[in-house]
């Protein structure tokens, strides 16, 4: 007999609704437990981290400087000397040739050859370019011939002049006739004299065919070609010479330094100058102060000066920009210290002094004139007081201090001089420290980067495996 399945009962249906209500507690307590577990990882995460930048800015304080331990701090200390020092006037300038000539044709005529090259260097009286001089040859011949046939006329009328004076004297003429004749040798010799002006304005013509260089200089670029009409009216002319040695620079100075310029140039002194490029590293050329302006430019309150330059070596160039420096004077025994030691705060202009219990006081100083990386105090310091040049911004009042050593500068190979002198050298001088210092930070990081080897791991059968290199 095929029996039909029971329906289930209520303890049945009562189980599985129970089973149905625990899914969703449980699903909540996994993600509250990943949560936490998330959680507490990242906190101990964090707290490593901390510790270990902790460890790390310990160990740094006590290595850079030693203030971490409360060191002394290194720094470099040059005493303050008794020294001459030099007064200069600074200006801005540019380079202007004292003569500038524009080569013009003074005829008329066809230019057939040129006797230049572009930008070669020419002397005074140089043949620079010849004009076709056919027809100035024609004009002299005819200028020539014109005085000849007057010369003749002048000869004939003297030796008529003569014959009338001698039949004066036998009284066959009257003497009406004896003075035409005289007023008509005195009017050939007239012609003649006009001739002769014909003839040299002729001939003066012709030179002007062959041109020449009228001073000593340098030639631009061509500005015509062979072949042209040329005219004495073009604006352009030929080509330009510039006269380079020697040469001039137009440079200005504030009014206010004035007196000081008036009274030494009262004294007929030829004030020296200095010529320097635009970064103020390489000294160009030296020179004289050639010329004052009579008149201050109210729109900038600058006086114009001119100075004069030998220029043998082409240093200077046409329209150059430069910057100068116009010695005044020279203050002996003035107390001197490096421009780099000094600062400005709040109160001023002040100095780091080392004291003598290797502390530091910043002290306010009263500068007179700078003479490049010098300067005067007039204020403030005694000679022989120690003041810090290198070190300054890790200094505050008080500051305990040691003393380094200043690096010595070791000229190159090729003998070169110091940056302010030619501008050589400071590349290299600069690139020795640089690999210098970087070898000698690469010594001290050595150490920390070199890894702890681990010890050897036993085998199973005992025995020691070899350490991985």
């Amino acid at each position: 007999m095929n029996e039909s399945p029971l329906p289930p009962g209520p303890e049945a249906s009562d189980g599985s609704a129970a089973r149905a209500e625990r899914k969703p507690v449980r699903a909540w307590l996994w993600f509250v437990l990943v949560a936490a577990l998330a959680s507490g990882g990242y906190y101990f995460y964090d707290r490593h981290k901390a510790q270990t930048l902790a460890a790390a800015k310990e160990a740094a304080s006590k290595k850079g400087f030693g203030k971490g331990l409360g060191g002394p701090t290194p720094v470099v200390a040059v005493p303050a000397l008794k020294a001459p020092i030099n007064v200069f006037l600074d200006g801005l300038g540019t380079v202007t040739p004292l003569r500038t000539v524009t080569v013009r044709s003074r005829v008329e005529g066809q230019l057939m050859r040129v006797h230049f090259d572009e930008g070669e260097r020419v002397k005074q009286g140089q043949l620079l370019a010849e004009i076709d001089p056919r027809p100035f040859e024609v004009m002299l011949t005819q200028a020539e011939g014109q005085l000849a046939r007057d010369q003749a006329l002048l000869a004939n009328a003297r030796i008529d002049v003569e014959r009338y004076r001698t039949l004066l004297a036998q009284d066959s003429i009257a003497k009406q006739q004896v003075d035409a004749q005289e007023a008509l040798v005195r009017q050939y010799e007239g012609i003649v004299k006009s001739d002769q002006g014909q003839v040299e304005s002729a001939r003066l013509q012709l030179s002007y065919a062959h041109i020449t260089a009228p001073i000593t200089g340098r030639v631009g670029l061509r500005q015509v070609d062979p072949g042209n009409i040329v005219r004495g009216a073009d604006a352009n002319g030929i080509v330009v010479i510039t006269q380079l040695a020697p040469i001039g620079v137009l440079f200005t100075v504030p009014q206010d330094s004035l007196p000081a310029l008036m009274k030494r140039t009262r004294a007929d002194e030829r004030l020296p100058v200095e010529a320097w490029d635009r970064e103020q590293k390489t000294r160009l050329a030296q020179g004289s102060l050639l010329a004052v302006d009579n008149l201050v430019d109210v729109a900038t309150g600058t006086i114009k000066l001119k100075a004069q330059f030998k220029n043998a070596g082409s240093e200077l160039f046409p329209n150059q920009f430069v910057n100068v420096r116009l010695k005044l004077e020279t203050l002996e025994e003035q107390t001197v210290i490096a421009q780099s030691a000094v600062q400005r705060g709040g109160r001023g202009l002040f100095v780091y002094v080392v004291k003598d219990d290797m502390t530091v006081t910043a002290r306010p100083v009263e500068l007179g004139p700078a003479d490049g990386p010098r300067v005067s105090v007039v204020k403030g310091i005694k000679p022989g007081e120690r003041v810090v040049v290198d070190g300054i911004d890790r200094l505050r009042e008080g500051t305990r201090v040691s003393l380094a050593k200043r690096p010595e500068y070791k000229p190159s190979v090729d003998g070169g001089s110091g940056a302010r002198k030619k501008g050589k050298g400071k590349g290299k001088a600069s690139e020795a420290s640089t690999e210098k210092s970087s070898a000698e930070a690469g010594s001290e990081e050595a150490p920390k980067k070199k890894r702890r080897r681990k010890p050897p791991a036993e085998s199973q059968d005992g025995t020691t495996a070899p350490a991985r290199q």
